[in-house]
């Protein structure tokens, strides 16, 4: 358990300093990270890292598929997270 929780700590920061670089690389117009590499980010664990990133940093707050996308994914790893929490302890 200790473990997930590890790799779900350093994931979250991966992502999150990927959206804060993205964001830095956009002012400077320079070469970005894909949007394709930010979501799969998230989508391995890294979602929270990803929202919280997105409001600290105001960065794709106005992508549909960001800002939506991001909760939906963040609500997904949740129940997952519950429901295998669940039946670990049956």
């Amino acid at each position: 358990m200790n473990l997930i929780l590890i790799c779900l700590i350093c994931i979250n920061a991966v992502t999150f300093l990927l959206y804060g670089l993205d964001k830095y690389k956009s002012k400077k117009d320079k070469w970005r990270i894909s949007e394709f590499t930010l979501i799969s980010f998230a989508v391995i664990g890294g979602s929270a890292g990803a929202l919280l990133a997105m409001d600290l940093f105001r960065h794709k707050t106005q992508h549909k598929k960001f800002r939506i996308g991001l909760r939906i994914i963040l609500i997904a790893q949740l129940i997952a997270a519950v429901i295998l929490l669940y039946l670990l302890t049956q």
